[in-house]
């Protein structure tokens, strides 16, 4: 979680610097989030399917 949460908030600072306004950082931000927190979930279920 923590890792999805930094994830988020590094690409709404880049989105920002990159001139995007507020809304299309955090939508930005909101994206990846879930991204990140899509994989971690997809790697967890398949490093336990192998292991069990």
């Amino acid at each position: 979680m923590i890792i999805a949460a930094l994830t988020g908030a590094v690409t709404a600072f880049l989105a920002r610097a990159d001139g995007a306004t507020a809304a299309g950082a955090l939508i930005r931000a909101g994206v990846a989030f879930g991204a990140t927190l899509t994989l971690i979930a997809v790697l967890v279920t398949m490093v336990a399917g192998l292991l069990g």
